[in-house]
Formats: C-alpha cells, sequence, structure tokens
C-alpha cells in the first residue's frame, strides 16, 4: 500500500531531471557514474569532512 509521500513523489515522476554528482580525483573533477564498480564502492565508503564554523 502506497503511502500518501509515495503517490505524490510518483506524480511528479515526469519533472525529475538526472544529477550528476562530481568528486575531485588525483586533482581534477570526475562523474562519480563513470568510475569503475570498486571505484564506486570505494566512493560510497568515503567519510566527508565537515568544519564547524
Amino acid at each position: 500500500m502506497k503511502t500518501v509521500l509515495q503517490k505524490d513523489l510518483s506524480s511528479l515522476n515526469e519533472l525529475r531531471t538526472k544529477c550528476l554528482v562530481y568528486t575531485r580525483v588525483m586533482g581534477y573533477h570526475r562523474p562519480v557514474e563513470s568510475f569503475n564498480i570498486g571505484k564506486k564502492g570505494e566512493h560510497k565508503q568515503r567519510k566527508h569532512f565537515r568544519e564547524n564554523c
């Protein structure tokens, strides 16, 4: 059974666009989707740094 939120989101599927995620690798930026399977797994395991302001 779908929830109200799922019904609302599914009605907006035609308005969605693809989002490319880039990351810095070896001094330049590359899209994550072009990574091989091993590199994609490594990227998912990364810990992200957040500086406290």
